[in-house]
């Protein structure tokens, strides 16, 4: 199989709760805005509840208010430079490297995507933010002076949806409404949904990871190691998700060996539908 014909293997990632333990804002910027993180999403909740609105679209503006009110830079690389603080799981530093060396050897390509709530600028920012194709996630508007003053996207569990249509497609930008609804046939596409990997934590993935799931792909819901995993079952016995795994992306541990198992799959499923068409073929033109 030449290079170009190679299967390609997209690994989807939601950001908080599945690759770091907790929410980005709750490690370095909460602090500098003199607030805990009880009193930042409680702020939140009340602001979204007494305005109703989004609370994607609320924390965004929470954010961007306590920062110039406590003489913090709302500048993209302030954003970036606070994502360096953020904590990730255990092994997700080595994960994406040796995934790729791993689908290489198989003759698969591996591509990896964010799909998430939190901030574009941050996740950019953390030691993996240069580890992904592409970072679909909320962010801010700049002025021309490289001033954050609105929202530019804000991602909520439903609307992550489309995110994976994009994927799909071979779509890279968050704004286009166009090819998205253009007519392109399966077979054209560049990344099956059999083909997508879908990781995620809790209730905010839901959408997707049934609709990977439905589409013959794969999901993972994840749960902290250690911890509470009725959630993570939960979601298994109601087959939104085809598998369960603790949150620990070392080598050989269960999520490590989940998903070298799918990408395995994923290549003799290729080869073989391969197959199945040079011998369709082979007989259309013996039969002229």
């Amino acid at each position: 199989m030449s290079k170009k014909e190679k299967p390609i293997v997209a690994l989807i990632y939601d950001f908080d709760g599945t690759l770091s333990p907790g929410n980005m804002q709750e490690y370095a910027f909460i602090q500098a805005i003199g607030k805990n993180k009880d009193e930042f999403w409680k702020e939140n909740k009340e602001l979204a509840e007494s305005q109703d609105a989004d609370q994607i679209l609320t924390y965004m503006l929470l954010m961007l208010q306590k920062a110039q009110a406590n003489g913090i830079s709302l500048k993209k690389e302030s954003f970036q430079k606070f994502g360096e603080s953020v904590e990730l799981f255990n092994g997700v530093e080595k994960w994406f490297d040796r995934i790729n060396e791993y689908g290489k050897k198989k003759g698969v390509t591996i591509e990896h995507y964010i799909n998430s709530s939190g901030l574009k600028e941050m996740i950019e920012g953390t030691r993996v933010g240069q580890k992904f194709n592409q970072i679909f996630a909320s962010s801010y508007l700049y002025t021309v002076d490289g001033i954050a003053q609105w929202p530019a996207i804000a991602v909520n569990f439903t609307n992550k949806t489309q995110f994976l249509f994009k994927i799909n497609k071979g779509i890279t930008s968050a704004n286009d409404t166009k090819k998205i609804n253009e007519f392109i046939n399966e077979s054209d596409r560049r990344i099956p949904f059999n083909h997508m990997i879908y990781f995620g934590d809790g209730a905010t993935d839901i959408p997707c990871m049934k609709l990977v799931k439905q589409q013959g792909g794969h999901s993972i819901a994840v749960y902290p190691p250690r911890k509470n995993k009725v959630m993570a079952e939960k979601l298994i016995t109601e087959n939104r998700v085809n598998f369960v795994c603790p949150a620990d992306y070392s080598e050989d541990k269960e999520i490590d060996v989940v998903v070298k198992t799918i990408i395995d799959k994923i290549k003799a499923d290729s080869d073989f539908n391969e197959l199945m068409k040079q011998h369709k073929e082979k007989a259309g033109s013996s039969s002229k």
